[in-house]
């Protein structure tokens, strides 16, 4: 297992340097300079210049660059132009909160997924069919800032049982319990389309799995239906299932950018808005590289459990 990792470090580090390249060189072909957006509309050039010299914008961009590199291992990575503050605390902030929601979210989807998706396929019933059918189409169609708009109708308007937005003036971990009313309704939000193709797919692969000759033997042999689905077939499923998840896990991550704009959450999708609404260029290239990092790292370990799970994916790997 070791080697299978370690095999696969180098193609990673490639993602992450041609990734940093990009990103830096698309940001500076974008139109507007930040020394003008930070001196103001009635700055002087002289201003302006005295800016672009103090953040470095002066020098060429290949200086640029490699001193951005050089202090990412670091964690120096400069301070914001127009938000305030050093980028690695805003960062770090942010990156608490979003974790927060996103893992909350995941576990919901996940939960959700081998529940209803179990369910799904298990089930002989046409009327539970066909509305787990319609949920599950329901969930996967509507837009995720739609959904969040519905639900803060729903539940912080009409019927006013959660709050619609924000966190606890408090913090996240003075009251677990007030918290979790703040947590709950976007982390439902963000959780709904990924919990909906994992339940599905999840169902798909058990009635798969279920056609296939031990199962018809098993349930011949007059074993419980239930119990093959549970105790063999859902074992089968689950290293396939675990690249949905890891495919899924950085849609998840995508769509928090919407969802913490709707609710007001603070982490890093609100502050990449702030950021980009502002052309504070350092602090939305920082969160880029970190997005492009965040998956790159997800996509080993997915397949790291993957091959966990199922020894053909070392013994290919290996050849």
């Amino acid at each position: 297992m070791t080697l299978y990792v370690l095999r696969r470090l180098p193609s990673l580090a490639l993602v992450l340097l041609v990734s940093s390249i990009l990103i830096f060189a698309v940001l500076r072909l974008v139109p507007g300079d930040p020394a003008e957006s930070l001196a103001g509309a009635d700055a002087t050039p002289e201003a302006v210049e005295a800016i672009r010299r103090e953040l470095g914008l002066d020098r060429p961009w290949a200086a640029q660059y490699l001193a951005w590199l050089g202090a990412m291992p670091t964690f120096d990575l400069g301070r914001s132009y127009l938000i305030g503050g050093t980028i690695d605390s805003l960062v770090a902030d942010a990156l608490g909160n979003t974790l927060l929601l996103a893992t909350s979210a995941l576990l919901l989807a996940v939960l959700t997924a081998l529940v209803l998706g179990t369910l799904w396929a298990g089930t002989r019933r046409a009327w539970l069919d066909h509305l787990l059918t319609g949920v599950n189409t329901l969930a996967i169609g509507v837009p995720t800032f739609v959904m969040g708009v519905a639900l803060i109708l729903l539940f912080g308007v009409i019927v006013p049982v959660l709050p619609s937005g924000g966190v606890p003036r408090e913090g996240l971990l003075a009251n677990p319990s007030i918290t979790f009313q703040y947590l709950l309704m976007p982390a439902v939000c963000l959780a709904l389309p990924v919990g909906a193709v994992l339940t599905r797919y999840v169902a798909e692969s058990l009635r798969t799995e279920l056609a296939q000759p031990y199962v018809v033997t098993a349930l011949a042999a007059g074993v419980s239906r239930w119990r093959v689905l549970l105790r063999h077939a859902l074992r089968n499923v689950l290293p396939t299932s675990l690249t949905v998840l890891g495919l899924q896990t950085g849609a998840l991550l995508g769509g928090a950018v919407l969802v913490e704009f709707t609710f007001s959450w603070p982490g890093l999708g609100l502050l990449f808005e702030r950021a980009i609404t502002g052309r504070d260029y350092p602090v939305v290239q920082v969160l880029l590289m970190l997005s492009v990092a965040v998956f790159a790292v997800l996509q080993l370990l997915t397949d790291v459990a993957h091959a966990a799970l199922d020894p053909r994916v070392r013994l290919g790997g290996s050849r």
